[in-house]
């Protein structure tokens, strides 16, 4: 078994020598993944996928570096580093280089293999991605999570549908069944729904599985024709679902020591038609085992305890399984290995009992085990003839059984035998068969080492002289040529080796080691003594084939005579392409199938019998170039029949001219190192390779001098190429700069203009802004009158309204007043009369006492009663004035509870007065100034009148009452005339403050300017 570390390489190969798969275990390779850090480690590979072809496959570890494997390229390439594990995997897109991965970030990338680049991202998962199913097509896309599924379009990378369930259903698996458009939905309750996919109608439920074996499903596997689904779990029970007839069909009963499955995959054959029969389960004890469903017979497994298996892939060709192994590494094993026990052929019903080694035969020792009947009906036919035949030449001694016995358990002379009855060697099992004639050792070291030394430099430039397409069919004939002049030094100078070896490289082009030794042991057997005339043909050899076309056909030498035609056109050119010119494929399979088995004059008897076979063609031509085209072309010749002649010249031909007698028997390549190849002369090889090793030497000093030369030359002509070049560029930047200055001059008045437009536009516009502005300036401003209009109309009906409720109060007042002082004044009159009544009764009484005095005493007491009416008129005075005092005394109450009342009016209507500050003022002002021209001139006039009355009364004392009474009448008189007066007043001045307000809004207007309330 190989391994192979990848560690901190990008690319490189996958194996160093060809794998040889052991029957037991199959493994081909062994890949590991180590860091050679300070602390190495190996990192462990977590998925695998392969892409259509089978041949590459896809594997991440956890540290998100990904590679590809070319199994068939046997080539690995880093292709992304994604810096995070991968969870999952996926390279059957329809775009071949790229490929989906699944991400720890709940995240899906799609990267190309090719450049390395991110071509997408895709998020819309809460949880992380276990799966990812990919359509047949490559058109869409499941990405599976534990809580939801989501169906991507891979062409536009969005999302088309989601797959929402409850929280207590969780979800299995979400894929597409093979080579079908229908989805399939596994749920953790054993439920199972088919889905159309363009529809997302669903078309079938799986019935529940039987109590009696009911499991629950944790792994799915879906044959190729998309006819049977395998369901596992947590038990060693396989459910087989049919799903064509919705119907559980079989349950399979795995062994005892099984006792969990892990993972399930069908094995794909290619002749059975997507109907696999083979199915690998993954159990918990790291063994893959592969059942034959049908059968139910365990085939072969694969893993083992101590090395158990992880998860495993399938290639879709059937070819090859990769495991991720326990330990992180990833096996990669071989189906065919794994199968050859299983499909080799049954043994033979006859058998032939040999002698043993040593020891005489004796007719005792002649054993025969026969099985059936038919064997004993066999011994009569033909074949025991053979048999019987086989068993004679036996008789004959050991050596030459020896001779026969080949590698592999098989035997030339039945070899020869079997391609005598069918002419060539079954095509499945050709290569195997040459293999073991050519008696290949496989040194792989020994070839490694030739192929170490790179291209040899005399295949440098093959693809001048040798142009083929394919990059890979020339690839391999360089290095097989170059392998052979690294062996041999005549091969690098030798002409004719590419065309003897390119048949060889196109039929084993995909085993390099193989093609290499075929060429190798064809040269030392079938090519003796080609190179004792070097440079020149092997004028030997073709002197041999001459020779036997004498004995055999002397007309058509004569005829190749008589037209200057040698063995060097006859014979050289069918020698030196082995016959590749002249035949097609089969043809030339079918002749290297009697080569390779018989002795190498086989080869030249063949350039013979193959002249001998077309001499009717060939004796109708005349010209020399007719010849030439005659052996370098293709021609209506049947094969069979040459190989028929070929036999017949080898055994008719005389010993004497047969080229059995000069050449040697076969000689196989010896084992670990190749053999010494100096069959050619040594000093002429030498000497023409010293020679052209010199000429080789002279050209390359030529070459130099030459690439001296032209790089002076070449320098030569860059300077005046740049001489030329800058002084054209420096006109053509003196033109461009003419012509940059003249279009700077038109983009400048372009400019200006454009400018001035701008401008006028600009202009415009500020004049519009303008506008606009005074239009919404004026509109605000009328807004803003209409406003303050509507405030001093309000205000105006209040004042109104408070005017009218002040004056009618204080016209209720005034004629309170008025009552009250009509009242006083009819009290006063009452008290007056009274008063009047009582003086003139004292004066009637004076007068009569004075009277009766006159008469009584007759003037002596006339001083003494004017003293006594004195102090009456005192007494009434004083009366009268205690009656004034209380007069004013109540009016005096009355004005003060008017204020009163005026206050408790003004605290009534504060909060208004707070808003309209001037007009609180106005009012207050003009209340203060009415109340003061209504008390002032009141008492001033009471005053007044009271001087006056004390004066009249002291001077005039008999005229008091009368004053009295007309004072009160002139006061009462007087505050009427002014109550009239101030109301007067009152309207005059409340007129010119409306005045004066229509005028400053007039102003205002005029100005454009908010009016503004002036306090008056």
């Amino acid at each position: 078994m190989q391994s192979t570390d990848l560690g901190n390489k990008e690319s490189g190969k996958i194996w160093h020598r060809k794998p040889s798969p052991a029957t037991r275990d199959g493994i081909i390779v062994n890949i590991i993944h180590s860091t050679s850090d300070y602390h190495p480690k190996v990192l462990r590979f977590l998925n695998v996928a392969f892409d259509g072809s089978g041949d590459c496959l896809l594997a991440g570890d956890h540290q998100g570096n990904i590679y590809v494997f070319d199994l068939h390229g046997n080539r690995f390439n880093l292709v992304q580093r994604t810096a995070q594990a991968c969870t999952a995997l996926a390279f059957n897109l329809r775009r071949k280089s790229e490929f989906l991965v699944a991400l720890a970030d709940y995240s899906i990338k799609c990267f190309d293999t090719v450049t390395k680049e991110l071509v997408s991202w895709m998020r819309g998962h809460d949880s992380s991605v276990f799966s990812i199913s990919v359509h047949a097509s490559g058109r869409y896309a499941i990405t599976t999570s534990s809580d939801t599924a989501q169906l991507w379009d891979l062409d536009t990378f969005q999302r088309k549908r989601k797959l929402n369930i409850r929280q207590s259903v969780g979800i299995q698996k979400v894929f597409f069944l093979p080579l079908s458009n229908t989805i399939l939905s596994c749920f953790k309750d054993n439920s199972i729904f088919a889905w159309e996919c363009d529809t997302l109608f669903c078309k079938y439920q799986l019935p529940a599985p039987p109590e009696s074996s009911s499991i629950l499903y944790k792994v799915f596997a879906v044959t190729r024709d998309g006819r049977i689904l395998a369901a596992g779990g947590k038990s060693n029970h396989l459910h087989l679902w049919c799903l064509e007839a919705t119907q559980l069909f079989r349950i399979i009963q795995m062994p005892t020591k099984v006792r969990a499955i892990r993972h399930l995959e069908f094995l794909p054959d290619s002749f059975d038609a997507g109907s696999n029969q083979v199915l690998g389960v993954l159990s918990q004890d790291g063994i893959m085992r592969f059942v034959n469903i049908q059968t139910c017979k365990l085939l072969f497994e694969i893993g083992s305890l101590d090395e158990g298996i992880s998860s495993s892939v399938i290639s879709p060709h059937g070819r090859y399984i990769a495991s991720i192994m326990e330990n992180g590494s990833l096996n990669i094993y071989s189906v065919q290995a794994l199968t050859h026990e299983i499909n080799k052929p049954p043994p033979p019903l006859v058998k032939v009992i040999e002698d043993l080694p040593k020891h005489k035969l004796s007719s005792s020792d002649i054993k025969m085990k026969i099985t059936s009947g038919k064997v004993q009906q066999l011994a009569k036919s033909k074949e025991s003839k053979i048999q019987t035949r086989i068993l004679k030449q036996d008789l004959m001694g050991n050596c030459e059984n020896k001779e026969s016995e080949l590698s592999d358990g098989l035997n030339k002379k039945r070899l020869q035998i079997l391609l005598k009855g069918y002419g060539e060697y079954p095509t499945k099992y050709r290569m195997f068969i040459w293999r073991s004639l050519l008696q290949l050792p496989e040194n792989h070291t020994a070839f490694s080492s030739l192929i170490d030394k790179g291209t040899h430099v005399a295949f440098l430039n093959l693809q001048k002289k040798y142009p083929i397409k394919s990059r890979k069919l020339l690839r391999v004939l360089q290095r097989t040529l170059s392998a052979l002049a690294h062996w041999s030094a005549i091969f690098s100078d030798t002409p004719y080796l590419p065309l003897l070896a390119f048949p060889f490289v196109k039929l084993f082009q995909n085993n390099q080691l193989i093609c290499f030794e075929v060429v190798a042991t064809l040269i030392i057997n079938w090519c003796q003594y080609w190179f004792e005339y070097f440079p020149n043909p092997p004028i030997n050899i073709l002197s041999m084939i001459e020779n036997v076309l004498a004995f055999h056909d002397k007309e058509l030498l004569q005829h190749f005579i008589d037209h200057d035609v040698t063995s060097q056109l006859y014979a050289w050119p069918l020698l030196e392409t082995v016959f590749s010119e002249v035949l097609t494929r089969e043809e030339w399979l079918k002749l290297f199938d009697n080569i390779f088995s018989n002795h190498p004059s086989f080869l030249l008897m063949t350039v013979v019998a193959y002249n001998i076979c077309c001499r009717v063609p060939l004796l109708h031509c005349t010209f020399k170039d007719d010849f030439e085209y005659f052996f370098h072309h293709r021609n209506n010749l049947d094969i069979s029949v040459v190989i028929k002649e070929v036999y017949h010249l080898m055994e008719v031909t005389p010993a004497n001219i047969h080229p059995k007698s000069e050449l040697g028997v076969f000689v196989a390549l010896t084992k670990g190192q190749y053999p010494v190849f100096n069959q050619y002369p040594k000093f002429i090889v030498d000497y023409q390779t010293q020679e052209q090793e010199r000429i080789r030497n002279d050209e390359l000093d030529y070459l130099r001098e030459r690439q001296t030369v032209e790089d002076m030359q070449a320098e030569v002509d860059q300077q005046g190429m740049e001489d030329e070049a800058w002084y054209q560029k420096q006109e053509l930047l003196r033109k461009a700069e003419k012509t940059r200055r003249e279009m700077l001059l038109q983009e400048e008045e372009k400019v200006v203009e454009q400018q001035q437009r701008l401008a006028a536009v600009k202009r415009e516009l500020k004049i519009k802004e303008i506008q606009l502005q005074d239009a919404a300036r004026r509109h605000f401003l009328k807004l803003q009158q209409d406003q303050r209009e509507m405030e001093l109309q309000r205000l105006d009906d209040a004042i109104v309204q408070m005017r009218d409720r002040e004056i009618a109060s204080r016209a209720k007042d005034l004629e309170m007043r008025h009552l009250e002082l009509e009242t006083q004044n009819r009290v006063h009159e009452k008290l007056i009369e009274d008063n009047l009544e009582k003086a003139e009764q004292a004066c009637l009484n004076t007068d009569w006492k004075i009277q009766t005095l006159h008469k009584q005493r007759a003037g002596l007491h006339r001083s003494a009663g004017y003293r006594e009416v004195a102090t009456l008129l005192q007494k009434n005075r004083r009366k009268e004035t205690e009656v004034l005092s209380a007069v004013m005394e109540e009016d005096a109450k009355k004005w003060k509870e008017a204020e009163e009342k005026e206050l408790h009016l003004r605290s009534e209507k504060k909060a208004s007065a707070l808003s309209d500050a001037p007009r609180k003022w106005f009012l207050k002002r003009e209340m203060s100034t009415g109340l003061e021209c209504a008390e002032n001139p009141f008492i001033q006039a009471e005053a007044h009148r009271l001087q006056n009355e004390r004066a009249a009364s002291s001077s005039f004392p008999g005229t008091s009452q009368l004053s009295d009474i007309s004072e009160t009448d002139s006061s009462a008189q007087i505050s009427l005339n002014r109550k009239t007066e101030w109301d007067s007043m009152e309207q005059n001045l409340i007129k010119k403050v409306r005045a004066l307000r229509q005028r400053l809004i007039a102003q205002a207007r005029s100005r454009g300017q908010t009016p503004h309330l002036v306090a008056t």
